[in-house]
C-alpha cells in the first residue's frame, strides 16, 4: 500500500514513539529540516519528521509486509474525542497490515468500492498468488474478483476489531460494496447483500448499496435482516431523505430482538456537487454565479445534516431508541478536492460535527492532519448555508437534475471500473493458463 499518513503531535518532545515487537527493525527515522518527502525507503517503513510548529510526523506505510509505528495522540484522535467525528480512510489494497500505522493515527474504518478495488488488484502483484490459485481451481472470474475482495475485507476487519468492540459497533467497520451492476435490481441488491455478508463473515464489514431509486426498498430489507449497511452515492437532499425513511422502516420491520449492532451510514458525497454545479454557474456566467462557485456542496452538506437531527428525533426515533437502536451517521465522502484552485481541506474542515464521519482519501487525510482546523463548523451558520441553496435555485440550478446527474455518472464510473478489472482479470488467467499449457 503506497499511501502515506501524515500525523501532527504539537507535543512531540515528550511523546516517544516505537516499533511493535519484532526480531528485526521494520522502520527507519529521518530527522529533516525540509518539507514532506514522499519519497520510499525500499520496502522499509519510512518516518519523516518535520520539526515545524505542528511537528508533524509522517508514517510512509511499506510496499511489502506492512507494520507500523505506536502513537498516542494525533489531530485525528483530538479530532474524534473533541468533535464527535470518525476519521475513516478511504482507500485499500494489499497489504493490508499497511493500515497498521493509519490505525495508530487515530483513523476509525475503511471505506472501499469497485474504483479502489480496480487500482488495487490492478496494479499490485500482491494478488498474483491467490489469483494464481484460484485460477487453477477453475473459479470463474466473478468468484475469483470476489475472493480477492473478501479476503481484503476480512483482513481489514479484523485489524478494527478492537475499536469496533470499545464503540459497541459505532466505529471499527470496513466497507465493502455490492457489484455495481445491481444498481437497477431491488432483488438482485437484497441477495447480493445477504451473500456478501455471509461470505465476509464479520460483525465489523458494513455492506454497501447505492441510493438509487430501485435500491432504496433493498436498503429498507437488508436493515430489517439485521445486516449493517453504508448507503452509498448520495447527492441530494431528497435522496437523503428516502434513505433515512428506509433505515427506519428496516429497523421497525425488523423482527430480531436485539437490533443494537443493527448500524447504518449514509455517504453523502460533497466534492462532485461543486464539479458539477461550478459548470453550470460558469454558463450563466454572471459575477453572481461566479461568486457562488466552490459553495454549493457545503451548503447542501450542512442542510442534510439539519435533516440528520430532525429526522433522528421526536417520538418516532425514540421508540426506536428503546429497542436499542444506533442513528444512521451521516459519512462525508468524495472529501477530496477536485478543483486546485480551492483550499485542500474545504471539504473536510467546514463538514465537521458530532456523531459524523469523514471518510478521507490520502490526499484529504495528509492535508487535514498537516493544517486542518479542529472545530464545530457544520451548524455553524445554517441560515447562510440556506440562503446559497436558495440563491442557487434563483439562478436556475435544479438541485433535484444536480442529485440524478450525480447519480448516473457515480453508478456508470463502478460500473466502468468494476468491467474494467474483471475484463483485466480474465485476461490475466487466459495468459496463465496458456502458459501452464
Amino acid at each position: 500500500m503506497t499511501s502515506i499518513c501524515k500525523l501532527s503531535n504539537p507535543c512531540f518532545s515528550s511523546t516517544s514513539y516505537g516499533s511493535r515487537s519484532s526480531s528485526t527493525p521494520k522502520f527507519v527515522v529521518h530527522l529533516r529540516t525540509s518539507t514532506f518527502n514522499h519519497t520510499l525507503s525500499g520496502s522499509k517503513l519510512s518516518l519523516v519528521i518535520n520539526p515545524s510548529i505542528r511537528a508533524s510526523l509522517c508514517v510512509k506505510c511499506s510496499q511489502a509486509d506492512g507494520n507500523g509505528s505506536s502513537v498516542k495522540k494525533t489531530t485525528l484522535h483530538h479530532f474524534y474525542e473533541t468533535q464527535g467525528q470518525s476519521p475513516w480512510y478511504d482507500n485499500l489494497c494489499r497489504p493490508v497490515t499497511d493500515l497498521i500505522p493509519l490505525i495508530d493515527s487515530g483513523v476509525r474504518g475503511v471505506t472501499s468500492n469497485p474504483a479502489i478495488f480496480q487500482k488495487a488488484i490492478s496494479t499490485s502483484n500482491a494478488y498474483n498468488d491467490q489469483f494464481r490459485e484460484l485460477v487453477q481451481a477453475g473459479k470463474d472470474i466473478d468468484s475469483v474478483y470476489w475472493e480477492l475482495v473478501v479476503k481484503d475485507i476480512q483482513d481489514a476487519c479484523k485489524l478494527f476489531e478492537t475499536i469496533y468492540d470499545k464503540t459497541d459497533g459505532g466505529d471499527g467497520s470496513v466497507s465493502v460494496e455490492v457489484s455495481p451492476r445491481l444498481a437497477d435490481d431491488t432483488e438482485g441488491t437484497v441477495e447480493a447483500a445477504k451473500w456478501l455478508h455471509k461470505k465476509v463473515e464479520r460483525s465489523n464489514v458494513y455492506i454497501k448499496i447505492p441510493a438509487t431509486a430501485p435500491c432504496i426498498p433493498s436498503i429498507k430489507e437488508v436493515i430489517s435482516l439485521g445486516i449493517s449497511v453504508n448507503v452509498t452515492l448520495i447527492f441530494s437532499l431528497s435522496r437523503y431523505e428516502a434513505v433515512i425513511d428506509a433505515y427506519l422502516d428496516g429497523l421497525e420491520a425488523s423482527g430480531l430482538s436485539d437490533l443494537s449492532r443493527v448500524t447504518s451510514v449514509a455517504s453523502f458525497f460533497v466534492s462532485r456537487v461543486d464539479t458539477l454545479i461550478d459548470k453550470l454557474l460558469e454558463k450563466i456566467g454572471t459575477p453572481e454565479a461566479l461568486d457562488l462557485r466552490g459553495k454549493a456542496a457545503n451548503a447542501q452538506a450542512a442542510l442534510a445534516y439539519d435533516l440528520y437531527q430532525k429526522k433522528f428525533s421526536g417520538p418516532r426515533w425514540e421508540a426506536l431508541v428503546k429497542k436499542g437502536c444506533q442513528k444512521q451517521r451521516l459519512l462525508w465522502a468524495s472529501t477530496s478536492v477536485k478543483n486546485p484552485a480551492y483550499p485542500d481541506t474545504l471539504y473536510v474542515d467546514p463538514l465537521i460535527g458530532p456523531d459524523t464521519v469523514s471518510t478521507m482519501p490520502d490526499q484529504a487525510l495528509q492535508a487535514f492532519i498537516d493544517h486542518g482546523s479542529v472545530a464545530r463548523t457544520i451548524d455553524a451558520n445554517l441560515s447562510e448555508a440556506e440562503g446559497i441553496y436558495s440563491a442557487l435555485e434563483k439562478l436556475g440550478i435544479d438541485w433535484g437534475f444536480v442529485g440524478s446527474q450525480l447519480e448516473l455518472e457515480g453508478v456508470d464510473s463502478f460500473k466502468k471500473s468494476f468491467d474494467s478489472l474483471l475484463d483485466s482479470l480474465q485476461e490475466k488467467a487466459n495468459t496463465l493458463k496458456l502458459v501452464s499449457l
